[in-house]
């Protein structure tokens, strides 16, 4: 039987999807980055000086994912690392020259647009999406599913999954 809830949920998902799937293939053609690796940049090039576990929080994702991500970017030569001034224990991010002529070059990534209209959202809608997100996948057998930042992939070229992101 077609439910009109099951089809609303499943067109949402395909804008979702589509959406991304575009977003992360403009900003590679224009960048040469992920859309994921662009919005971690942004995000260190708003707050210069940020931790991973910053970069975490502020990205709403995993500690191995942005761990990676920041690292294939220090690798490109568009975030630096070095041990922060007031703690050596701690990495303090920032965004290099070539990293800020390309965000000057590329539009706001799709997942602030997400998370910015998510948090606009009042809390209990936020709690309603996340709860039926979580039981929409536990029904599917999914819930065990790494969660990896959207479209990023290993050095590869495959997704990163449970098995490559750690």
């Amino acid at each position: 039987m077609r439910s009109p809830a099951a089809v609303r949920a499943m067109d949402g998902l395909r804008r979702l999807v589509r959406v991304l799937r575009s977003a992360n293939s403009d900003t590679h053609r224009l960048a040469g980055i992920t859309s994921a690796q662009l919005f971690v940049l942004r995000s260190i090039a708003e707050h210069p000086g940020l931790s991973l576990d910053d970069v975490v929080r502020r990205t709403l994702t995993t500690q191995s994912t942005v761990s990676e991500v920041v690292a294939r970017l220090v690798a490109r030569g568009l975030v630096s690392s070095e041990p922060a001034r007031n703690d050596r224990r701690r990495v303090a991010l920032r965004v290099t020259p070539h990293g800020e002529r390309l965000i000057a070059e590329s539009g706001l990534p799709i997942q602030d647009t997400l998370i910015t209209a998510l948090r606009s959202l009042p809390v209990p809608q936020q709690e309603a999406i996340a709860d039926g997100l979580a039981a929409w996948l536990t029904a599917a057998n999914l819930a065990g599913v790494v969660p990896s930042m959207f479209f990023e992939s290993d050095e590869s070229g495959e997704p990163i999954t449970a098995g490559t992101e750690s």
